[in-house]
């Protein structure tokens, strides 16, 4: 069912001193304050993420795409959202900004999270996931909370992220990741057929891979045919993270074109634009 538009919901921290302040909107914005912890906050339908860097962020038309792709499906004024989303993100600082769809009580609702980045690392160690809990693999949010249990359950062996397969072992992506590797001198990623998130970051990587010459190729890969392979773990949060170990997996290759690969990632940063309101205003 469409909704019609209304008064979107913002739940924002800024750093104010030595702690955490929320960010109170002005009356002449159409942002109405949530709790961060609401009970009320309702199911999610969508949902997506990315990291601004003083201003700077790379993929945001793609984020864009793949957000109102699948919420066009419940509501009108999405477009509307995103300008005043692009207002309401600070030009300054290393910030991991979330936009939702939430079904609630009374009707849909659009909300953006504006979160400070938390850390981040180049190097991640992997597993592969113990079962494949997505009811809505295309969609990104519906899922989060049984693939962040995923990510959970494999933590005990030492490692960060879980890598989802299909009933004939073959790897689809992590939990909150996409995923590429290196066979000799082609960049590989899993068979554009298998339902999965569209990865902003994977795809940004095979553009300037793909711009640089580099042949690119795609598998219905068992975990045991990356043995001597370079892995690429990749996510708008972290950018790209090699692989170092595959707990009870294949053996990977050290990480020889993971600094190419963070150039090109690099050189994908753009300017969202020169004005902003102040946080903890």
């Amino acid at each position: 069912m469409l909704e019609n538009a209304a008064p979107h919901t913002l739940n924002a921290m800024s750093v104010l001193g030595e702690g955490w302040h929320p960010w109170r909107p002005s009356a002449d914005t159409p942002w109405v304050e949530l709790d961060w912890c609401d009970p009320h906050e309702g199911r999610l339908l969508v949902a997506d993420s990315w990291r601004v860097v003083d201003g700077r962020v790379r993929g945001l038309d793609r984020h864009r795409e793949r957000f109102l792709s699948s919420t066009g499906r419940h509501r009108t004024d999405g477009e509307a959202f995103w300008r005043d989303v692009l207002a309401a993100l600070p030009r300054t600082g290393d910030w991991f900004p979330r936009v939702e769809l939430r079904e609630r009580a009374d009707g849909t609702q659009l909300g953006l999270r504006l979160r400070p980045t938390p850390p981040t690392s180049t190097e991640v160690v992997v597993a592969t996931a113990p079962h494949d809990p997505r009811t809505q693999p295309l969609v990104k949010g519906p899922d989060l909370d049984s693939l962040q249990a995923l990510r959970v359950a494999v933590q005990p062996s030492g490692a960060g992220e879980a890598i989802i397969v299909d009933a004939r072992g073959a790897i689809i992506e992590g939990a909150y990741s996409g995923l590429l590797w290196w066979k000799g001198e082609t960049l590989m990623r899993p068979r554009d057929a298998m339902p999965r998130i569209p990865s902003v970051t994977v795809h940004l990587v095979l553009d300037a891979a793909r711009a640089a010459g580099v042949e690119l190729a795609e598998a219905e890969a068992l975990p045991a045919e990356l043995e001597g392979c370079e892995l690429w773990v990749l996510s708008a949060l972290h950018g790209l993270r090699a692989a170092s170990r595959w707990i009870n997996g294949p053996a990977l290759a050290l990480p020889d074109h993971a600094q190419r690969g963070r150039r090109w990632l690099d050189a994908a940063w753009r300017d969202i634009g020169s004005t902003s309101p102040t946080l903890g205003g």
